[in-house]
């Protein structure tokens, strides 16, 4: 349309403005066709490595930073269109100079204004290419445990497990500790803890625990153990370790073998159960105080109550003893 209407009419009175105005659409197609190759070629890698699958660690890698390049590249396109349109008219050239000679203050300007959206940017692209966070990656921040649902450059949304959204900035991600379930693999070992009674046979539950994790596809084969790991303060605490194939499936076996080795034990091993013992006596076999030795009384102590105290507190007090004309023993006088 641009060289047509430029053969068509050469010398118009109404053809700059005309011209002007096809520029502008032509850089808006140009910014529309980038911005779809973009998200064409992204599509084309995301089809390609698909994370609904077992073994999906380098997809959720390389989802996770596709995404984050689609986003940058899009915000780059659109702001490259916006100035390259701003330039097309004659003022904005114009003014052009006068910004490029003060962009130094500017930029220390912008950037002191847009600390907190820099270091959000920046953290979102630490995230995607350092590995250390992905896309469908099981979490626990803030105690909440959940999956990373979407990484952008400015935030991370969790999915939590009620179905709850937990939207974190991506500064959070690289100051804070966090813990990533999913980091080299979706395979998790849990615990599951029972207090029971002194007579129990931990003999007896690691053969009902093999044949509970034998007849349930939750468990993944790898381990399963049953330890004593305390018997203190009148209870027996047994420990048992699990394996799953990843954090939801292994909290269904957690719970799973709780409720049968309960069941079990109310059924075939009630003595087992945890109980609390009391010692009831009668009055009458209850044992008499001893007798206070006179020794222990108040009144005989380490500087009183007898002459070799007083003699030992003399020598703490700096008493100065002082012979009265009416008495043959020298008094120890205590206002000095």
């Amino acid at each position: 349309m641009w060289t047509a209407v430029g053969l068509a009419f050469p010398e118009a009175s109404w053809l700059p403005v005309l011209t002007q105005l096809l520029s502008i659409l032509v850089i808006a197609a140009a910014a529309w066709l980038l911005g779809a190759l973009v998200t064409f070629a992204t599509d084309l890698t995301l089809g390609r490595h698909r994370i609904d699958v077992p073994d999906n660690r380098v997809a959720r890698r390389i989802r996770t930073q596709a995404l984050i390049v689609r986003r940058l590249a899009i915000a780059l396109i659109v702001v490259i269109a916006l100035g390259a349109i701003l330039l097309t008219f004659p003022a904005v050239r114009a003014v052009g100079a006068s910004v490029l000679a003060s962009a130094g203050i500017a930029s220390i300007v912008a950037g002191l204004a847009a600390q907190t959206v820099l270091a959000n940017m920046f953290a979102g692209l630490q995230l995607a290419f350092s590995d250390a966070l992905r896309v469908d990656d099981v979490v626990v921040v803030e105690d909440e445990w959940g999956r990373v649902g979407e990484i952008t450059l400015s935030y991370v949304v969790l999915d939590l497990w009620d179905d709850r959204r937990l939207v974190l900035p991506c500064t959070y991600f690289t100051t804070q500790p966090f813990q990533n379930w999913t980091r080299r693999g979706s395979e998790l070992l849990g615990s599951v803890e029972l207090d029971v009674d002194w007579r129990v046979s931990p003999a007896r539950m690691r053969e009902h625990l093999d044949e509970v994790l034998t007849r349930t596809d939750l468990w993944d084969g790898r381990a399963s153990v049953l330890q004593v790991t305390e018997a203190t303060g009148g209870l027996v605490r047994i420990r048992i370790l699990v394996t799953a194939s990843d954090a939801p499936t292994l909290f269904d076996l957690r719970c799973h073998v709780r409720e049968a080795m309960v069941t079990w034990m109310q059924h075939t091993m009630p003595d087992a159960l945890p109980v609390q013992r009391v010692l009831v006596t009668s009055a009458g076999d209850a044992h008499p105080a001893p007798a206070r030795d006179a020794s222990s009384q108040p009144g005989a102590g380490l500087f009183t109550g007898s002459a070799e105290a007083e003699e030992r507190a003399s020598a703490f007090t700096n008493a100065i003893p002082v012979i009265r004309s009416d008495e043959r023993e020298p008094v120890l006088d205590r206002g000095a």
